[in-house]
């Protein structure tokens, strides 16, 4: 088990939960049983999941956590909330219907500050222990960044001049897909994606330092967006994000298989806009797609698989590592041209490098920032350099 001492703080201070859609409580009968009488738990909020609820006696719950489709990546995500009419102390035992569990509880008092739950895990159940009161407790699978959360941090960007903040279409359900653009007179693109998968966070907590940098007034990418515009969609699965799924989006399809069938609206109006982009004269050069898995990791295209600069991303990595000492670098070279991932759409149709940028579920989330930072640093220096990047 993890340190229990160390305290996870969000990195941006906005309301999410005083502005988030709201739930209704009754979306889900098996929990009902939990959401009446002296103590509740409830789901009634964005991202607010827990598929079976049961009341036990002196104070103890047992919730069970059931996947939205299967077979599916192992990610079981978990949120609710506890409301008790006096000071109690409960029991909450959570198990996993057919899986194991991944993420270990947080809990937070105000929806923005979080820490790691104490907790045991004996023969896949994991229990805890909770003081409760009037003041509402949330427990979740990790820090809660709804969709709410990504308008407001936009809304907050495109108060920079050379910023906008659109909507680029619609989920399946009909939920706002936003895109963020800084333009100058270039023709060359870079190409931020996040959030395809619903429970990632942490490659949330990297995407928005990465971005902010990009986007910032310092010497560097103020340089860096005379050559380059820049192009993020940061929230690419709201519905999925909404209803708390695990992997895939309302139709039940992970949004990170769909790049070659874009069989899924999500995917299919950003393929139209990226190839729009290029009919009309314009180039994409690079693409990062944000994600978490158990470790932090660089997914990475093969150097000869014949795109454009063979070697860009190795010497982008590289002076990172070099950035970075007391950070390890981890590339994953693949190609998997039936996959239907991201970063191989774009070596497939643009002849570019792409990187799906992993990082770990438990990583400190300070140093998610400090590496957030220094790879957006290092990856504008790579691209405004006058090095040869076909060769090593």
């Amino acid at each position: 088990m993890k340190s229990l001492s160390y305290i996870y703080v969000l990195l941006f201070v906005f309301v999410l939960f005083s502005s988030c859609i709201s739930k209704s409580s009754s979306s889900n009968s098996n929990t009902k049983a939990c959401e009446q009488g002296p103590i509740r738990l409830t789901t009634n909020f964005a991202t607010g999941r827990m598929d079976r609820c049961e009341k036990g006696e002196h104070n103890e719950y047992m919730i069970t956590l059931i996947a939205e489709k299967t077979p599916i990546n192992s990610s079981p995500w978990y949120a609710f909330k506890i409301v008790s009419d006096k000071p109690e102390t409960i029991k909450i035992t959570m198990e996993v219907q057919g899986d194991k569990h991944r993420y270990p509880p947080k809990i937070s008092q105000d929806g923005i500050h979080w820490q790691l739950q104490k907790y045991e895990l004996n023969n896949e159940h994991l229990t805890m222990t909770i003081n409760v009161s009037d003041k509402p407790t949330y427990i979740a699978a990790q820090e809660i960044i709804n969709n709410q959360y990504y308008v407001d941090w936009g809304q907050g960007l495109k108060q920079k001049s050379h910023v906008s903040h659109e909507v680029l279409g619609r989920s399946s359900q009909g939920r706002a897909i936003y895109k963020l653009e800084s333009k100058g007179d270039s023709k060359e693109w870079l190409v931020i994606l996040g959030r395809m998968h619903p429970p990632e966070v942490t490659g949330a907590l990297a995407l928005f330092p990465f971005v902010e940098n990009l986007l910032s007034d310092q010497k560097l990418a103020r340089d860096f967006r005379q050559k380059y515009n820049v192009l993020i969609i940061p929230n690419i699965n709201p519905d999925g994000v909404y209803a708390g799924n695990w992997r895939y989006n309302a139709n039940g399809v992970d949004l990170n298989r769909d790049w070659i069938d874009f069989s899924q609206t999500e995917v299919r109006q950003i393929d139209d806009y990226l190839k729009n982009l290029v009919k009309q004269g314009n180039t994409i050069k690079f693409a990062v797609d944000f994600h978490s898995t158990r470790e932090d990791v660089f997914y990475t295209m093969p150097i000869n698989y014949g795109m454009e600069n063979a070697y860009f991303v190795e010497h982008w990595l590289n002076a990172l590592d070099q950035q970075m000492p007391d950070f390890l670098v981890v590339t994953k070279p693949g190609n998997t041209p039936n996959n239907g991932v991201s970063k191989q759409y774009f070596a497939d149709n643009f002849n570019i490098h792409a990187i799906t940028y992993e990082m770990g579920d438990d990583t400190d989330r300070m140093k998610i920032k400090d590496i957030a930072l220094n790879a957006s640093n290092t990856l504008m220096q790579t691209l405004l350099s006058n090095d040869n990047h076909n060769v090593k």
